[in-house]
């Protein structure tokens, strides 16, 4: 039986890191199709794509995915929980996955596995533990690795494993797995070169973060900014560069979000995701003294709070996602929601309708609301669109609208 590998991305943009972590992982799973759930115009640190979704599923069916799915936005901007949660329901619900492939720090999946497994099922010992360590006043992040560290008394072993990102969403998929009780089968490839939020370069592999801040520098026609790339991908960035059709960094949006959060009222900041312990008031308070987001980050930045929290609230604030709206995502399984594929991904898409006929897949936006019943389903659609129709609003020129009824289906 042929196999199915999938990957979960926000290619931001798709470069020679993530190539390698392709190439490893078809070997690894011995797959004859990869799919990847791959996150939208903003992403899960709360920032926005250097690119739109479609320009980046077209690097990704070039450089060898054969279906792009989209990650509905309310996941691809929540917490790295609900991120990995709603792209492992995706995974799970196409019923056709044979594997998951992730990059983490770590080479020893097993170490990873053993958190997953306390922090899916919380026992008693490591709930105190981790009380204990808030009540210190620290973050939870670092409350948690502590507790993490103690409770499996292994400081060697588990030290540092919590403070790599790519280790922290390797954990999520686990989790999600285990909660999901699937039968797709992780396999964790080791990150190479620079760490995903490190700067520099080695040999051909940069950061994204590297490549994002080199295209806002203006250094994309340097020999350097070319070898970190496949062709591809730099021939779809130039393009867009000349355009007029990239996004540089959340502070494209800042306008509006301080003019959002100050006509929100305090209890309506609270009912913003991640919002908690008068948190609303702290930036009610900075978005009525500041003039710009780095303000507004460096006025309530905390021990308590990271800054991807905080930036994660100002997106969340943009586009409109509540509380309840995250809640109703935790709930149901999303649609499939179709960006490009290529002949293998025809394929695979009439194998996913005869492995599960009931799916919900969405290869058009407007015949899918006017057959859509699910008001729930209508709801996580409703903010795909209007994220676009924000995102473009970052653009240098033709800030249309619509773009998801108006973009036709990357076909490669």
């Amino acid at each position: 039986m042929e196999k199915v590998l999938g990957i979960i991305a926000e290619y931001n943009p798709f470069h020679n890191g993530h190539l390698q972590h392709l190439i490893k992982s078809k070997s690894n799973a011995n797959a004859d199709y990869t799919i990847a759930v791959m996150g939208g115009n903003f992403t899960q640190r709360g920032e926005v794509s250097i690119i739109n979704k479609w320009q980046k599923a077209e690097m990704a069916l070039l450089n060898g995915i054969d279906l792009v799915l989209e990650l509905p936005t309310v996941y691809s901007i929540s917490s790295a929980e609900n991120f990995a949660y709603g792209a492992v329901k995706t995974l799970n619900s196409l019923k056709i996955v044979d594997n998951i492939s992730f990059g983490s720090e770590t080479t020893d999946i097993n170490a990873l596995d053993r958190i997953a497994e306390v922090l899916t099922n919380e026992p008693k010992e490591y709930t105190n533990i981790l009380t204990h360590e808030l009540s210190k006043g620290i973050s939870f992040p670092k409350a948690r690795e502590n507790a993490i560290m103690m409770y499996l008394n292994d400081v060697r072993r588990f030290a540092n494993i919590l403070s790599m990102p790519n280790n922290i969403l390797g954990i999520e998929y686990l989790k999600a797995l285990k909660r999901t009780k699937s039968s797709i089968r992780p396999i964790c490839i080791p990150r190479v070169g620079p760490g995903h939020n490190e700067l520099g370069v080695s040999k051909n592999i940069a950061s994204g973060t590297t490549i994002r801040n080199m295209i806002v520098n203006g250094q994309i026609d340097s020999l350097e900014f070319k070898r970190l790339l496949p062709i591809s991908t730099y021939s779809i960035l130039i393009d867009n560069i000349k355009k007029g059709h990239i996004v540089k960094s959340i502070n494209m949006f800042e306008n509006q979000i301080l003019y959002i959060l100050r006509k929100m009222s305090p209890k309506e900041i609270a009912d913003l995701p991640d919002v908690s312990e008068g948190l609303e008031y702290s930036i009610k308070n900075a978005a009525n003294s500041c003039n710009s987001i780095v303000e507004l980050l460096n006025i309530v930045n905390s021990k308590r709070y990271t800054k991807t929290r905080i930036q994660r609230i100002l997106v969340y604030a943009l586009l409109g996602i509540t509380k309840k709206d995250i809640q109703i995502s935790k709930d149901i399984t999303p649609y499939i929601r179709v960006l490009g594929f290529n002949d293998k991904g025809r394929d695979l898409l009439s194998r996913i309708s005869k492995a599960n006929p009931k799916l919900q897949i969405v290869t058009s936006v407007k015949k899918f609301e006017e057959s859509n019943k699910n008001k729930n389903l209508q709801l996580l659609l409703s903010k795909d669109i209007w994220a676009s129709n924000v995102y473009t609003l970052g653009y240098e020129y033709d800030s249309w609208a619509n773009l998801d009824y108006t973009q036709k289906l990357i076909v490669i």
